[in-house]
Order: structure tokens, then sequence, then C-alpha cells
């Protein structure tokens, strides 16, 4: 527990009944369910852009990431690399045409949504089993938030860690329940600043305090010179072909989380698609990359070595040597905010999920819009009471359990988005066959790890040439073959 905690424990609370109001000042201007899953499409470019990438990088950015960098140095850049660039590739080709081709097909409102009018899915099997995987990868997702928020509250507070995982999960859901999706949107835009700044202040004064950039450098070979170099594993031996894959493999990822894909369909003109993608790409190259040199400088800065899954406090425990008291508690609110952004919107896409693709789509056709935002509602207290259950262990890492959720929807969905918006001969089938292969491969992969592997490489890789084959051998309808050509004619008219 951190000495002086009082000033720590008032940021907290301001921070945290801020959160929970803006939620419930959306309660009441959430009337349809566009407006609680979607936002009805009105979010302006900076929040869009904030918003996907504070959803997007989650306690696993002033958590994981620091916490690998610690424990295995420079290789840890290879992961902010492929990160940098998957976020560059998919606001550049993806973004726009997701936004257009989404309410072209039939106003699509969540992914299992657009690829069930995209391909025209009239049994609904292809949003449904989308559906399936959305819950099992965010149930995973979602536990690694909470496993992120339980840390942090057990090493600032001392509180117990079940106590402390009830708590920050609470938080989340109340504020998701009430608000909905532009509830999420502008507190994951104030989350995505403070993250931001909090990032960068913590490396720079914790440098100062070394004596320096070049003192800092000095202090990491003296402990071990391997960590400097990203070639090299933190015992000195090389690293393999397949690890740095690896490693550069999670901006593979990008092209199929939901919780960032709907922030593109989100966004109030297509236009403002290029301005929102230059916003991302600062935040998330600045905070990638001074997010491994939290973990790098910690380990000249901190007297006490950090061990196994302990290293993954360094953001804090650096904090608490650093800053004082109240100054400490809205630094380490950044790190609240990562978990709390994410958790939101995993909530929120799950719950749409439900209620969307399963519960309307199976059950209710004619359920009207007041009784699909309780549905979403009730869902999104369904998904949680698991993902804590998941959470439960204290031992668990965050980068492991963020690398398989990861990889399952990059893997399930990622290939099945690219080849919806860049592939007219893309069939219902086909699409189908993508999705079961690229999540079922991540699903086995993940238990065998054949060859060190990260198992988003093969299943992206099979879940393209599955999409390939199937397509090949069925024929598209002819009228999704002729929304998909109105499709690019109107994304002509955008572009002149």
């Amino acid at each position: 527990m951190f000495n002086d905690g009082i000033g720590i424990v008032a940021a907290f609370i301001v921070y945290m009944a801020l959160m929970v109001i803006i939620g419930f000042l959306y309660y009441k201007k959430t009337n349809t369910v566009s407006d609680y899953i979607l936002g009805n499409r009105s979010i302006n470019r900076y929040v869009a852009a904030l918003s996907a990438e504070a959803s997007d990088m989650s306690g696993w950015l002033l958590i994981g990431l620091p916490g690998l960098a610690y424990l295995s140095g420079m290789q840890a850049i290879w992961v902010a690399i492929g990160l940098i660039a998957g976020t560059f590739l998919n606001w550049k080709f993806v973004a726009k045409r997701l936004r257009v081709y989404t309410q072209m097909a039939n106003d699509s409102l969540t992914v299992p949504d657009f690829f069930k009018n995209r391909f025209n899915d009239k049994n609904d099997l292809l949003g449904g089993i989308s559906a399936i995987f959305i819950l099992i990868f965010f149930l995973i997702y979602t536990s690694a938030q909470f496993v992120a928020g339980g840390k942090l509250f057990n090493t600032v507070f001392g509180i117990d860690y079940t106590y402390a995982l009830l708590l920050i999960s609470l938080i989340v859901v109340i504020y998701t329940f009430a608000g909905g999706f532009k509830a999420v949107c502008l507190t994951d835009f104030i989350q995505g600043i403070l993250m931001f700044f909090a990032l960068i202040i913590v490396p720079l004064t914790a440098i100062t305090l070394v004596g320096g950039f070049g003192n800092t450098v000095s202090g990491i070979e003296a402990i071990n010179p391997s960590l400097l170099n990203p070639f090299l594993d933190a015992d000195g031996s090389p690293l393999t072909f397949i690890a740095i894959v690896s490693l550069l493999a999670w901006g593979l990822g990008y092209f199929g989380q939901p919780h960032i894909l709907v922030r593109f369909m989100a966004i109030n003109r297509p236009e403002e698609i290029k301005e929102a993608r230059w916003v991302a790409m600062v935040w998330v190259t600045v905070a990638l990359i001074a997010a491994v040199a939290v973990g790098l400088v910690g380990r000249v800065f901190l007297s006490e070595p950090l061990t196994g899954a302990d290293s993954e406090t360094v953001f804090m425990v650096m904090t608490g040597d650093v800053f004082f008291s109240f100054i400490a508690g809205i630094i380490l609110c950044g790190i609240l905010a990562a978990i709390m952004s994410t958790a939101s919107s995993q909530l929120l896409v799950s719950a749409s999920a439900v209620s969307q693709d399963l519960y309307k789509a199976f059950f209710r056709r004619d359920a009207a819009d007041r009784e699909l935002i309780w549905v979403s509602r009730l869902s999104v207290l369904f998904v949680a009471v698991f993902a804590i259950a998941l959470a439960i262990d204290p031992n668990s890492f965050v980068f492991s359990i963020v690398s398989y959720a990861w990889a399952g929807f990059g893997a399930a969905f990622g290939p099945t988005i690219l080849m919806a918006l860049f592939w007219k001969k893309t069939t219902r089938e086909g699409a189908l066959a993508g999705i079961v292969v690229g999540g079922l491969t991540v699903l086995i992969w993940k238990q065998f790890n054949f060859f060190g592997l990260y198992e988003i490489v093969p299943g992206f890789i099979f879940s393209l040439l599955a999409i390939y084959i199937v397509s090949r051998m069925t024929v598209p309808d002819e009228c999704i073959v002729r929304v998909f050509e109105e499709t690019e004619e109107k994304l002509k008219e955008i572009k002149g």
C-alpha cells in the first residue's frame, strides 16, 4: 500500500464519480437501440479517434506492456511496432469503407449485424456464430481488465484482490449499464487524454531523477545489457524469427476487434475519418513508446526488483515513488482510465451481440427499442459476472490474457472484415468458414502452442484461405453484389 494515501483516494473518488455522473447524464438521452449501441452515428472525429485508441489499449498499455518491457527489455518494441502499423492500416483502409458499408448494408449497428446484412444471411446463422465468438473472447478480454483493476487497487490501497476486483467491476458496470455508447465514448475521450499524459510524465520524471537519459541507459547496461538489444532475450539468447514474427503479429489483430470497429461505424461523417486517423496515430505512437520506456526505466529507478506477475505493477510503483499523494492519484487514474475505457466498450459490444444478434435475431424479431435496450443492459450484468469469475486469480498475467483474446478476434473477424469490404466475390458460406476456422484455430493452437508461434498468425492465414477457397466454390447472391457496387460508387463520391 502507498504511504499518504488520502490524496490518492480523493483523486480516485473524484474520477470515478465523474464517470458515473456521465453515465447517468446520458441515461435519459438514450431513446433508441441505435443510441445505446452506436450513438446514432453522431460521434465527432476527435472523440472517435481517442475513444478507439483508449478502448483499444486497455489496462494492458499501462500494466501488461510495461511489465513485458521490464522483464524482457527492448524486445517489447516489436509489439509496439506491430501495433503502430496495424493502427495505421486499420484507419487508412478499413475505417471509411466500414463506416459507409455498414450504413449501406441496411444500417448495420454491430459487426455481426454487418456480416448478416452484407451477405444477406436470411437464417441469421452468420450473425449468431459471430455473436457467440464475441461472447467467448470478450469474456476473456474483459476479465483481463478486471484483473488489471484488481492489481491496481490491491497495489495502491492494499485492498484484498477479490474486493478490489469487485469494486472496479461495479464502477464499470454502473456507467455502461446506464449511459450506453455515447457515455462510453465521452468517458473514453477523457480517459484517453489522461492515459496519454500519465504515460509521458512518469518515465520522463523518473529519467530526470535518475540523472538523465545517459545515466538511465548506463544503469540498464549495468543490470543487463541484453535488455537494450531488441534482437536478444533477457537471458542473452537471440530472438528467433518466429518470436519476432509473433511479436509483430499483434498488428494483425486490429482488423477484427469489434470494440474498435464500432468506433469507425459511429463517426459522424466518413469525411472526418482522415483527420481522426492522424489524431489516433499521434496518440498510439507516443503512448506505446512511452509504455515500453516505463518498463525499461523501471529497471534502473526501482531499488527493489519486481518478479513474475508483480512486474506488471511497475508503472504503479514508480508513480508512488516519484509523486506525492493527490498528484500520484491523478496519474494512477490513468491506469483506471485504461481499464474502464476498454472494459466498458467490451461490455457494450457483448451486450449488443446478445440483444441484436441473438435475442432479436432468434427469439423476438419484432422486439421494440425499449425492450432491446433493457436486454442490452441486462446483458452487461451477465457478461460482467462471468468475466469476474474468470478474473479471480490474482497471479494472472494481463499481457497473456489480452494476447489470447486479441488473437481470437483478429483471426475470427479480421480476414472476414477485409474480404467483405474489398472482395466482391466473397460469399456467405466463405465468410462463415472464415469466422469458424479463424476462431477455432486460435482456441486449439493456444492449447498446444505449436512451434512457439503466436496463435493469431496461423488463425489469420487459415481464415483467409478458408474464405477464399469456399467463396470460389460458391456463388454470391446478386443482391449482395449490387450493394457492394453501390458502396464502391458511394466511396468514389466521398473521395471526389
